[in-house]
């Protein structure tokens, strides 16, 4: 897997949310994107899937320029290439848990059983395949979201502010099964956080910052010493 981003400008309207954006992510490489609110993280995050549209640059994913595609040939590359945690969740509430991990196969024409019980153990989920959403907390929500993103087997995974909503121990729970089904899967991800917590357990840390008159821009600093922010802040 390899994502290159190149020269990436976006605008709404006459407002610029980030300009000249270069980013190269490895094949299982951990990255971080972190940032004020209202620099444009998300956005970059949704470019990367080619959910959202740019005004210049590229977005080239194992070689295909997102730009140069068709919508059905961006959500085919999405299936088959990408998968997705949001904040939020998005499950469907009237489909149970099984039913929502499967959602990516069915998509691709596939039905693996095996294979969804198979991520919901891996996930910590065994036994409440047959729960409806609204029978879980938060925590297992964000869980059967990281089951859902991973059950197609994708090289890239977009994961945006998926510990936003939790308490701290939740949310290092579910770091833990994030990283370690990607790791396990040799997928790339790339991780959006307000969490200093979450951004220390990247192999590399992007800070998106925007000063007053110009558009966001991405900045690369260590991992060691974003650890060493934390442990002052904490202090």
């Amino acid at each position: 897997m390899s994502l290159v981003i190149t020269n990436l400008s976006k605008h709404y309207g006459e407002v610029a949310v980030f300009s000249q954006v270069s980013l190269t992510v490895a094949s299982g490489e951990f990255v971080a994107i972190v940032g004020e609110s209202g620099v444009g993280k998300s956005t970059l995050l949704n470019c990367m899937a080619g959910l959202d549209s740019w005004d210049s640059g590229t977005v080239v994913l194992d070689g295909l320029d997102l730009g140069r595609l068709n919508d059905d040939q961006k959500a085919r590359l999405r299936r088959e290439k990408t998968g997705f945690v949001f904040q939020a969740f998005h499950v469907l509430p009237h489909l149970d848990v099984a039913q929502n991990v499967a959602l990516p196969l069915l998509l691709l024409g596939q039905q693996d059983d095996a294979r969804v019980q198979a991520m919901l153990e891996a996930v910590g989920l065994t036994g409440l395949g047959q729960r409806l959403p609204q029978q879980l907390s938060g925590g297992q929500l964000q869980r059967v979201a990281i089951a859902r993103a991973l059950v197609h087997r994708p090289t890239l995974l977009l994961a945006d502010e998926p510990t936003g909503n939790l308490d701290p121990g939740t949310a290092a729970r579910v770091m833990d099964a994030l990283i370690q089904q990607t790791r396990q899967q040799g997928a790339s991800l790339v991780l959006v956080t307000h969490s200093e917590t979450a951004a220390a357990r990247a192999d590399r840390v992007v800070k998106l910052s925007q000063n007053p008159d110009r558009p966001s821009k991405l900045k690369v600093f260590s991992v060691k010493s974003l650890r060493q922010t934390s442990t002052t802040t904490g202090s």
